[in-house]
């Protein structure tokens, strides 16, 4: 009997892990095509902010990023939502996770001035991970094989693009490496912020990047409009990325970070994509080719 009775405790402990596993394995469908259509308008975004720190000045274009997104949310929900828009209890939190993402948008946008689309992108492409460390220690999400498996083909992705005989430590590495970092940890606190209001995750970074580039404006050398269909393009990466940054609240919102992670990858292959038809790049399939 006491037998039959520990077979029977080691078999439902085994049950309960593999359920355990199971549940943590399991990604939602909805929050994976979230993502991925996330990353979509991203690269678009990148796309357009290549083409324009050619003429323009990084941080007119973060300024503009960021303003048009305020812009958009105030008038889409502020009249409605009112005070509500910027209630909360984690203000500290929403403050530093403002601050990470500009100062993520500010690195990765010098780096595009200088690298092509799918380098700078692959580059920026070791937050997930980080994130995957990250959501690990910080959130005491359980990592599973699968998601590791992700995680590590799409840096083998990214190396078999940057090609292992790049110079890796040149200073426009690093600010797509320091914007990576940064996006990580931004990632995090988005999902640690997860219960809170949709709209109100989205303005607190367009708030921060406004002020504080706005300050910054007067410094900023401006020479006008070259050409004047420029301003449709400055207009337009605010209402893509506000789309995108919608997606990508609702994606974390839906699932875990450690899970959602492997799947930004996808912005790995639009920009590979971009580059070709764009000429921004012709990355190598094969390293050191």
């Amino acid at each position: 009997m006491r037998a039959r009775s520990a077979r029977q405790r080691s078999r439902n402990r085994h049950l309960g892990a593999a359920s355990t596993l199971k549940q943590h394995a399991h990604v939602p469908l909805s929050a994976i095509l979230l993502i991925v259509a996330a990353s979509a308008c991203f690269t678009t975004v990148d796309v357009a902010v290549k083409h324009l720190s050619q003429r323009y000045p990084v941080p007119l274009i973060v300024w503009a990023r960021w303003g048009i997104q305020a812009l958009i949310v105030l008038a889409l929900v502020g009249p409605r939502m009112r005070l509500a828009l910027v209630r909360t209890t984690r203000l500290p939190m929403h403050l530093v996770r403002g601050v990470l993402l500009i100062a993520s948008s500010l690195c990765f946008f010098s780096a595009l001035r200088y690298l092509p689309l799918a380098e700078a992108t692959a580059l920026n492409y070791t937050s997930p991970i980080l994130v995957t460390l990250m959501a690990s220690w910080l959130l005491h999400e359980r990592l599973t094989r699968p998601r590791w498996a992700f995680v590590i083909a799409g840096f083998v992705g990214m190396l078999l693009i940057v090609r292992p005989g790049s110079d890796m430590l040149a200073p426009t590495a690093l600010l797509s490496l320091a914007a990576a970092a940064l996006y990580a940890s931004f990632q995090i606190v988005t999902r640690k912020l997860a219960g809170e209001h949709l709209m109100v995750l989205l303005i607190y970074p367009s708030i921060i990047g406004t002020v504080l580039f706005s300050v910054a404006m007067p410094f900023v050398p401006f020479e006008g409009w070259s050409p004047t269909s420029d301003l449709a393009a400055f207009v337009g990466i605010g209402i893509v990325g506000s789309l995108g940054h919608l997606l990508f609240i609702r994606a974390f919102q839906s699932a875990s970070a450690s899970a959602i992670a492997p799947f930004t990858y996808a912005q790995l292959v639009w920009s590979t994509l971009a580059g070709w038809l764009g000429s921004f790049s012709e990355p190598s399939l094969t390293p050191g080719l």
